[in-house]
């Protein structure tokens, strides 16, 4: 009798317990049913309240569910789950070999597909990329080592425990470092990497007092032995005509004593240099910071049309060869960045893929292909992509988003939030905490290698014994109709001496 009394007792207790519930449940839905009423931001809310709410939740959620459950290998933009898994496997030292069969649709317009050698050279005859010299008329030219290499991010845009990973990786890979237009941190010199010094239109960590730039701060940078080269940044893909944007929530006290700037003001780069409102401007300004440095100068610039190439190749000539930027380094319109406007992103600059044959058919129409290097950049970040830029004229590749991947990234597109979940893009410890430097060094490392050793793979499969002897003819373009046809025809290179006429 005593148990069923207790058994009654405990069942009163959780009825009791669930009316409560209920009842606060009712209250709340009560509250929110009157605070969505009478608000007037949201018309979904205010016409369904409380079920309007779901909307946005499942808006929020959809781009993850989208996915991690419904995208397929190969659709997913801006990088698919088939790209970022390579770059996963490569960076954790795994095979990348697969089974069965390609999952890529080969019948998609401007696929290219590398032709196959009929006697390809044997293992034993294949060779090393040899170093490539950079900058022969500066006073301490640059033998760079690698083909492949990183690509600007700047310390601000990606964090602390990032830069030390990709720092320490490139040292171990030997390729270089760019800093991008976020100035020279100790975090890029902590690996013991070659380091290229990105020059933004802001000038961070080259800039005087009066806001220009400074010779005295230059030869500070250039007496680094680790610093090589200094590119001049006119643009990037992702925002062509417009500058860096790095948001007050990701300027620290540090970020902003090595940029310059005031602690949480948003640091905002000019559209353009103010030094350069012209070609005959900008060749003088590349010559002033040679001369200062002593080291190669370049630029870094984005595709938009022939004619701002063929001024800039033409008064090379008329001035004289010396007078020439040593590299130029060209970025795709489907170039990545922390935050930038959505009409920049998604509409402006020409894809790398038709920007990168026509600069170099221009660069060598002009008779500069010893003297100007050509690096492309713009979401190459597998060994395809890699071979292709070769293939079509470039002398170097650069990446910074596969690097992102080797770090972990996951394509949560936060980055300009101050909330990325791996700590590549945020300053907050907490995420940083995921990001362990001992660890993803290696894995940067990783992806380097074997990217570069994959392309060597394809440059012996088309019949030549090292990546840079890949010509436009050993790629085909898919057509529309499904055929392909040789890249050289569909981009075919002038002769040297021979203007492109602009259309």
């Amino acid at each position: 009798m005593q148990m069923v009394e207790q058994t009654a007792g405990v069942l009163e207790f959780l009825a009791l317990g669930f009316v409560f519930l209920i009842g606060m449940g009712v209250a709340a839905l009560t509250v929110l049913f009157i605070i969505d009423r009478t608000q007037r931001g949201d018309a979904i809310r205010r016409n369904y309240p409380v079920i309007g709410r779901f909307r946005h939740i499942f808006t929020e959620l959809g781009e993850f569910f989208r996915q991690y459950f419904f995208a397929m290998d190969r659709e997913e933009l801006p990088f698919n789950r088939a790209q970022r898994d390579w770059v996963k496997r490569a960076s954790d030292g795994e095979s990348n070999t697969v089974a069965f069969g390609s999952t890529r649709n080969i019948g998609v317009p401007g696929t290219p597909l590398f032709v196959n050698a009929a006697f390809p050279p044997l293992d034993q005859q294949a060779a090393k990329t040899a170093p490539m010299e950079i900058g022969p008329g500066a006073r301490k030219p640059y033998v760079a080592s690698s083909i492949f290499n990183l690509s600007g991010m700047s310390y601000g845009a990606i964090s602390k425990p990032a830069v030390q990973a990709l720092s320490r990786g490139c040292k171990k890979a030997g390729i270089w470092m760019n800093t991008g237009e976020g100035a020279l941190s100790p975090y890029h010199l902590e690996g013991g990497c070659d380091i290229v010094f990105q020059i933004g239109t802001a000038k961070f960590g080259v800039r005087g007092d009066d806001g220009k730039l400074s010779d005295d701060k230059l030869r500070e940078v250039a007496d680094i032995p680790q610093v090589k080269m200094f590119e001049l940044k006119l643009a990037q893909g992702a925002k062509p005509g417009k500058g860096g944007i790095l948001p007050a929530a990701k300027v620290t006290p540090e970020i902003a004593r090595i940029r310059g700037l005031g602690q949480g003001e948003d640091g905002i780069s000019p559209n353009r240099h103010a030094e350069a409102a012209n070609v005959d401007e900008l060749l003088d300004l590349i010559g002033r910071i040679r001369e200062v440095t002593g080291k190669p100068v370049g630029i870094k610039t984005v595709g938009g049309a022939e004619e701002p190439f063929i001024e800039l190749f033409e008064r090379v000539n008329a001035r004289g060869v010396s007078c020439a930027p040593d590299f130029i380094t060209l970025d795709g319109g489907e170039g990545g960045t922390g935050a930038a406007p959505m009409p920049l992103i998604d509409l402006v600059g020409m894809s790398i893929r038709e920007a990168l044959p026509m600069v170099s058919g221009l660069r060598d129409a002009a008779g500069l292909h010893e003297r100007i290097r050509l690096i492309a950049s713009g979401k190459l970040v597998n060994p395809g992509d890699v071979g292709w830029a070769l293939a079509a004229g470039a002398d170097f590749v650069v990446s910074a988003r596969g690097f992102m991947f080797s770090l972990g990234c996951i394509q949560a597109l936060k980055c300009n939030k101050n909330t990325c979940p791996t700590g590549i893009t945020t300053h907050n410890p907490r995420f940083q905490k995921g990001l362990v430097v001992e660890d993803k060094w290696q894995k940067v490392a990783r992806y380097a290698e074997g990217i570069i050793k994959e392309v060597e793979v394809i440059a012996h499969s088309v019949g030549v014994t090292e990546p840079r002897q890949m010509r436009r003819r050993h790629v085909r373009l898919v057509q529309a109709d499904g055929s392909s046809i040789p890249m050289h025809h569909v981009h075919p290179r002038p002769e040297a001496g021979q203007r492109m006429a602009a259309q």
